[in-house]
């Protein structure tokens, strides 16, 4: 399915839940279905951008830091007995 192409969704909420969303989308000029669309598209994106950070840091820890300092021990050499 395309970015463009949308489908229906049943919902069913409490009828205090319902009346407070009317409110909220009549405050932003818009209708209970593009105020439920835009809240969850935002929901959807904001996690998308959070798994996408997530994976680079990862990856960015993965590959380590190079903080500049330079081994002249080695690891044998240091813990001789």
């Amino acid at each position: 399915m395309s970015d463009t192409q949308k489908q229906n969704l049943t919902l069913s909420l409490k009828k205090q839940t319902v009346q407070k969303i009317k409110i909220l989308a009549a405050k932003r000029s818009t209708s209970i279905s593009g105020f439920l669309a835009g809240q969850i598209e935002m929901l959807v994106g904001e996690e998308e951008a959070y798994e996408s950070a997530r994976r680079a840091a990862l990856e960015l820890m993965d590959r380590g830091f190079h903080m500049g300092g330079v081994h002249s021990i080695n690891r044998d050499e240091l813990h001789e007995r």
